[in-house]
């Protein structure tokens, strides 16, 4: 199995020549860091990866949760794993220093996240969650919360979850019936069933601590009436000791892929003895949400990518070391096979992983970019970071998600019949990638998102500070004659994006909002492949300045694949985006017309 699983030359010229990330130094938050630090804490994470998570990749997917007992036993290394984690300071990395974290910028936080995600995901969830749900209490928590579940939580001993989806609500939070009765006890006596909880209950950590959502009995109907809940699976007495929380495990999900983190079915309040404590204010329970759901899109996003790069250099592997047939110049069958890598459609086929894994990448450190300069601004500068990580966030979900698939498929099929079989880790990457359309939002709930939601947000202000900034890219491009072919190209796809988009919003204008959104997710699909090129565009500017400085041996290889790469993107990808805008702008509403019965044989 090929022991590289990510590209650290790439990760550094996208942290320190493209989005030049020690420039956040200057401003006092981040002043304490700097390159070397960075470079240190990303060597790290390889090493971290390469001696801990990458060789128990297999065992993990082998060697399942079971739920035994009542409870769920996961592989033997989880518990060490939050250890090394808590201790490492990798759980709190992206906290403030009065909260006990390390004030690292996002960029490099998630940097280090794909690295784990690609040595393997499963195992990389346990922290990452603890992360998410830790920053839902020091956001909105109490300082009495934040003092009870911080320290565990940063320290891996405690796991965090985020318990929303119900058997009858899935992405319909609106429906949730789980209930929250206050008590004169400073709790809520809680009740209802939680399905499909990553981490929900495991023997890894000593307690989890569930950030769930439930409606308090009066509270208004549907969203309006949705509040937040710490409700620990065991809670903390005021001697100190921990008491069972009255949270059961009804079961556990057996699944295609992502099999070494348990998904749990709970059944909350079974002998009225759960208690709950409520975060923030009642009723607004899901606006406070919001902000772990879209931290946990952004890494769904990366962990997709995380296994499609492990997918692609093990593929490409494989084709540097199988040798089958000959070139199709040479019709000698006595000359040697050559391998085949020599073969041009599986450069084709590893061409695409390629743009997919760094297009992606590129993308998802664009977004988390966008929050490190949010947080050191004021004014109008805060509010357009704020507004452009808003609007990117269900593309940078999806996109890497979705086309994550197609990637390791590639993969896959470098490896031919091989691919297939278990002798071979492809099979594996491909059943653990599927997950990511899934989960944090479907790519149908994303694509409304983008389209019913983002596009308008504050009068369209989003959308258009997203069209400066790819109009800026393509402007910045046309300075260089090797890039001027593909700045117009862009330049012309973000117009088909605003014809397409000014030819929707009209349906929507006439009242039809049923067909305004029935292609909302072919535009977000449109839209996905139009960020990625404008990515590919600005990693193309940056290597023509380096090549234009006589860059040589290996970093001359390095980047003229990377142009290759990007040339690939521009010639295969963009020009999908032409049927995708011919469907979109006809609104034919077929998907409308058809009905229940017409299904039928």
């Amino acid at each position: 199995m090929a022991e590289k699983f990510i590209s650290e030359r790439n990760l550094k010229f996208l942290l320190h020549e493209v989005f030049r990330i020690e420039e956040l130094t200057r401003y006092p938050y981040y002043e304490d860091h700097s390159k070397e630090i960075f470079d240190m804490i990303l060597d790290t994470a390889l090493k971290v990866s390469k001696d801990k998570l990458f060789p128990i990749l297999e065992e993990m997917d082998t060697d399942q949760p079971e739920f035994i007992d009542g409870h769920v036993t996961v592989h033997p290394n989880v518990r060490d794993l939050m250890n090394e984690f808590g201790e490492g300071g990798w759980i709190n990395a992206n906290f403030s220093y009065d909260l006990g974290g390390q004030q690292l910028p996002l960029a490099v936080v998630l940097a280090s996240r794909f690295v784990f995600f690609a040595a393997n995901y499963s195992a990389s969830v346990y922290p990452s969650l603890a992360s998410g749900a830790a920053r839902l209490i020091a956001s909105f928590g109490t300082d009495d919360m934040k003092d009870l579940y911080l320290p565990n939580m940063f320290a891996g001993t405690w796991q965090g979850t985020m318990a929303l989806t119900e058997p009858q609500a899935g992405s319909s939070l609106a429906d949730i019936t789980t209930t929250a009765e206050p008590t004169d006890g400073g709790y809520y006596t809680m009740r209802g069933q939680k399905i499909f909880i990553s981490a929900a209950d495991h023997d890894g950590v000593d307690n989890i601590v569930h950030l769930m959502l439930a409606k308090i009995k009066g509270a208004p109907a549907g969203v309006k009436g949705i509040s937040l809940f710490v409700v620990p699976r065991e809670r903390i007495e005021a001697s100190g000791e921990l008491v069972f929380n009255d949270v059961h495990v009804a079961g556990i999900y057996h699944k295609l892929g992502y099999r070494g983190a348990p998904i749990v079915q709970l059944s909350v309040g079974e002998n009225n003895e759960c208690r709950g404590y409520l975060v923030g204010e009642p009723n607004k329970g899901l606006s406070y949400m919001f902000q772990m759901m879209n931290e946990q899109r952004i890494d769904v996003g990366l962990g997709a990518a995380g296994i499609a790069s492990a997918a692609y250099y093990a593929a490409l592997e494989y084709t540097k070391e199988r040798p089958q047939g000959r070139r199709m110049t040479e019709k000698d069958p006595t000359l040697p096979q050559v391998f085949i890598i020599e073969h041009a459609d599986i450069k084709r086929m590893l061409l695409f992983q390629r743009a997919v894994v760094e297009g992606s990448l590129s993308l998802l450190l664009q977004c988390a970019t966008y929050a490190d300069y949010e947080k050191v601004m004021d004014g109008e500068d805060k509010e357009k970071y704020s507004f452009l990580l808003d609007l990117l966030t269900p593309v940078a979900k999806s996109y890497p998600s979705e086309m994550g698939i197609l990637s390791v498929s590639q993969g896959l099929q470098c490896l031919g019949g091989y691919g297939y079989c278990d002798e071979f880790p492809l099979q594996q990457y491909y059943r653990d990638v599927r997950i990511h359309p899934i989960h944090e939002g479907t790519t149908g709930i994303h694509g409304i998102t983008l389209l019913g939601r983002n596009i308008s947000l504050n009068g369209g202000k989003a959308y258009r500070l997203y069209l400066d900034e790819v109009t800026a890219t393509a402007n910045d491009a046309r300075e260089f004659p090797e890039l001027a072919e593909q700045a117009n190209e862009l330049r012309d796809a973000l117009d088909t994006l605003q014809d397409v988009t000014a030819t929707l919003l009209e349906v929507r204008k006439k009242g039809n909002a049923e067909l305004f959104t029935a292609d909302a997710t072919l535009y977000l699909e449109l839209f996905g492949i139009i960020s990625i090129a404008w990515q590919w565009l600005k990693q193309a500017i940056i290597i023509r300045k380096a090549l234009q400085d006589d860059a040589t041996g290996h970093d001359a290889d390095f980047y003229n694949g990377k142009l290759t790469t990007f040339r690939y993107f521009f010639d295969y990808e963009l020009p999908k985006i032409e049927g995708l805008a011919k469907t979109l702008k006809k609104h034919s509403g077929v998907t409308i017309a058809m009905n229940e019965p017409l299904f039928s044989d």
